[in-house]
């Protein structure tokens, strides 16, 4: 792994670095009460009284003990189709079987998915505010898994 540094005077320090990511945060275009209702009832999203999630590491059950990956795209990339937002987000979620029906249930379209990957599964599907969102239930990646193609 490399190690972040910068230099101070004559000595060398440790850099201040990103540890994880602190929060999304975005514009609504419809009611946000509601948006958030539905991340709540469709997607199990544990809102607070005052209409926000806080998500927690320690409630991830995942072999991989949680990671958040941060990764700028292209401008002129087709990624976040059908959506015309300029960010997606993906949530980890714990079952990706039952989350499944859940979306049945509720009536959600899957835009893309399931696939299976070296990483885990995936599905991707728009909210009501037509953000695409991408669901993974994650397992660890072995090199056995890895894709040879």
């Amino acid at each position: 792994m490399i190690e972040a540094v910068r230099s101070e005077g004559q000595g060398v320090s440790k850099m201040a670095k990103i540890t994880g990511i602190g929060g999304v945060f975005f514009k609504a275009r419809i009611d946000k009460k509601v948006l958030a209702e539905w991340y709540g009832r469709v997607l199990g999203m544990p809102l607070e009284v005052w209409g926000a999630a806080i998500l927690r590491w320690p409630d991830d059950t995942a072999e991989d003990k949680g990671c958040t990956v941060w990764s700028p795209a292209d401008n002129d990339t087709d990624w976040f189709s059908p959506s015309s937002s300029p960010f997606m987000i993906n949530f980890r979620i714990d079952n990706m079987d039952e989350m499944l029906k859940q979306l049945q249930e509720n009536l959600v379209e899957i835009v893309k998915g399931p696939e299976t990957h070296e990483n885990g599964r995936f599905i991707w599907i728009l909210d009501l505010d037509g953000n695409k969102v991408e669901l993974w239930e994650p397992k660890i990646w072995h090199d056995k898994d890895k894709f040879k193609g």
